[in-house]
């Protein structure tokens, strides 16, 4: 009898094992494939990243490139500088919009001058969080991305190292602009145009999205409430310029949203094949611009508004 009842315990407990493992199993698959269980993955990954990142900023050396210069840049502004050619840093003159020297003024105040750069590093991991929640929205919209996807977006070296690790404005843009792309899809057109402004008042390459955007709006509004949206981004940028723009106009336009630009070529990643001559020259520039408008036209006429 004892013999059958511990072949009976031992039956039932395999069972249950077999039982716990096959549930687990059924839960990983859906953790991974199915977009239902699109939040409960997502909220691991952010946990994992808020981890991640705070072992990031604890045990992985800061990297100085832009950060000092961006508040030498500021504490101009704060000392009562308006004149943007004034404004400059160890790598050279003030060349971001308005939007730029507001938030980085913040900063210079909840870093002590800069100089307590590992708060500021926990600031730019709350941004990045929230960058990254924000684009698992965009994500989750399809309602068919399965949430394994979501593990991708976070294996990104270069984009820890830029948040946390180098602290550039770039980040700030993008959040924005991200941001914006979610109320577009929620169809918050006033909401999505004050946050593209926003974007584009801290950065100027946000301007290499406006052609979708401003399509999207034309597609979706129509001619007469899309130009109206548009002066709602022109007016933001207006206000948000007004100290500058009151005193030193022509110096706040040359510099903020500098057409003529050269880059410096040692801190390019995908021309360094180029010789230095060719990088820099203007008509190497022109081929890029010209090679831009015409891919844009091709999909203008070809893909979006056949």
């Amino acid at each position: 009898m004892e013999l059958k009842t511990q072949g009976k315990n031992e039956i039932s407990r395999a069972e249950i094992s077999k039982s716990f493992y096959r549930k687990l199993i059924i839960l990983v698959n859906k953790l991974f494939f199915d977009p239902l269980f699109f939040w409960y993955t997502a909220s691991c990954i952010l946990i994992g990243e808020a981890l991640l990142n705070i072992l990031i900023i604890k045990y992985v050396s800061y990297t100085e490139i832009d950060w000092k210069a961006y508040m030498q840049e500021v504490s101009g502004f704060l000392n009562g500088e308006r004149d943007y050619i004034k404004l400059h840093g160890d790598t050279g003159p003030l060349v971001y919009p308005a939007g730029f020297v507001y938030i980085y003024s913040v900063l210079y105040y909840f870093t002590s001058g800069g100089v307590n750069i590992q708060r500021g590093q926990f600031i730019f991991a709350i941004l990045y969080l929230w960058t990254q929640y924000v684009v698992f929205k965009i994500y989750q919209s399809s309602r068919k991305i399965p949430p394994y996807v979501l593990i991708f977006l976070s294996l990104s070296k270069r984009i820890h190292s830029i948040y946390v690790l180098r602290l550039f404005n770039d980040c700030f843009a993008m959040a924005f602009l991200y941001s914006c792309i979610w109320a577009m899809i929620n169809r918050k057109w006033k909401l999505s145009c004050i946050l593209y402004s926003f974007s584009l008042s801290i950065k100027m390459n946000v301007l290499l999205f406006f052609p979708a955007f401003g399509l999207i709006l034309f597609k979706s509004l129509g001619a007469w409430k899309t130009l109206f949206n548009l002066l709602l981004t022109i007016i933001i940028q207006i206000v948000l310029a007004l100290p500058f723009l009151m005193e030193y106009p022509k110096s706040y336009f040359a510099r903020a949203f500098e057409f003529s630009r050269v880059f410096i070529y040692k801190w390019t990643v995908n021309w360094k094949f180029l010789d230095e001559e060719i990088f820099i020259s203007r008509n190497f520039a022109s081929i890029l611009l010209l090679g831009h408008v015409f891919v844009l036209m091709g999909f203008l006429f070809k893909r979006w508004c056949r």
